[in-house]
């Protein structure tokens, strides 16, 4: 396959009855994108025609049934299924949660095998897709088993990031899912991440504490005190830039997060509640840790909306730009890594220059 200097983007479709379908075709659509990456849309030819007519978008579909046959320029579409699939919008389907499954498989196994260089996922049905080969409550475990390296949700927005200890866990379990060599390996995914991926040399780190008002010194709870507080201290000992636990329900109100190059909450809604108040239709869901790139918008699958052609985009669009920047970032980065000697030499120069 002959990149030509273009990132090939993959896409899987998500559920078939939800939103997933007009979010990537609606980014598309706009012929720009495809001076910023040529995509692959895991599906079929047939069903994304459907999608097309249902939306009244003025597209068109280059088919293709191997990766290899991409074309620059075009909206390419990978067979990964021919029969005809019967779309009821807004229905919460096995069958669609199958069809889910056929492409992220397909478009998972083309980014391991580097035949696509980032992932971009519309949303699944997290309980539909379940199957004796997914079992996962989500994308982010399921990345973990297949791509190499240890998964983080990383949610970013412009000026906001926002990471998770713990991300699809229930709230009973949350304090004893939180150890000492869990904290460690979270933040040290995210001080590398910020590094190779987001260009920050030195990152500023922000905790959440466990419990409210950071436990009261124990009165509410001892995690924060004999799990959170010396773990913490034991990585800024290590060179870390590290600041906290704090008190996470003023943390976001008060601004202090402006402070910061990521904040990291201790469980999914303390994190997500804050983000997705602050960067609704705008942020995005970025799987960090992995030798792979994924990313995805920070919505589901919306099916109250689902074929009324009234859903936004955006998220949709800021996961493709997010993937591609990324990649350039990381590719830079190892670029750097190979050549430290001449790295420094272009460090010297700007400072002179400056």
């Amino acid at each position: 396959m002959n990149k030509q200097d273009k990132i090939v983007l993959g896409i899987s479709i998500g559920d078939l009855n939800g939103i997933g379908s007009e979010v990537v075709l609606k980014t598309f659509a706009d012929s720009r994108m495809l001076e910023f990456c040529t995509p692959v849309i895991f599906a079929s030819v047939k069903l994304m025609s459907f999608f097309k007519k249902a939306y009244e978008l003025d597209i068109s579909f280059h088919g293709i049934d191997a990766v290899e046959d991409v074309v620059q320029k075009k909206i390419n579409v990978l067979n990964v299924w021919k029969e005809p699939v019967d779309i009821e919008f807004g229905k919460d389907d096995k069958k669609m949660g199958a069809y889910a499954l056929q492409s992220l498989e397909a478009s998972v196994a083309a980014l391991k095998a580097q035949k696509i260089d980032v992932l971009v996922t519309a949303p699944i049905n997290k309980s539909n897709i379940q199957s004796e080969t997914f079992t996962f409550p989500g994308h982010t475990d399921y990345l973990a088993k297949e791509l190499e390296g240890e998964s983080l949700m990383l949610m970013i927005s412009e000026g906001l990031r926002v990471g998770l200890l713990t991300d699809h866990v229930a709230v009973k379990d949350v304090s004893k899912t939180i150890t000492r060599e869990l904290i460690e390996k979270k933040i040290n995914i995210i001080h590398r991440t910020l590094i190779q991926d987001f260009g920050i040399e030195k990152p500023r780190i922000a905790v959440l504490g466990i419990n409210p008002h950071v436990g009261d010194n124990g009165v509410i709870g001892d995690e924060d005190d004999k799990t959170l507080i010396p773990t913490l201290d034991n990585l800024r000992k290590n060179g870390k830039i590290v600041y906290g636990p704090y008190a996470a329900d003023s943390f976001f109100g008060s601004g202090n997060y402006k402070n910061f190059d990521v904040i990291v909450a201790s469980y999914h809604d303390q994190g997500l509640i804050p983000f997705k108040t602050l960067a609704f239709g705008s942020g995005v869901n970025y799987t960090a840790g992995l030798s792979r790139i994924r990313t995805s918008p920070d919505h589901g699958t919306a099916f109250d909306v689902a074929g009324k052609n009234q859903a936004n985009h955006d998220s949709f669009k800021e996961a493709v730009f997010a993937a591609i920047n990324i990649y350039k970032r990381r590719n830079e980065y190892e670029e750097m890594a190979k050549n430290p000697l001449q790295t420094n030499r272009r460090k010297q120069l700007s400072k002179k220059k400056g």
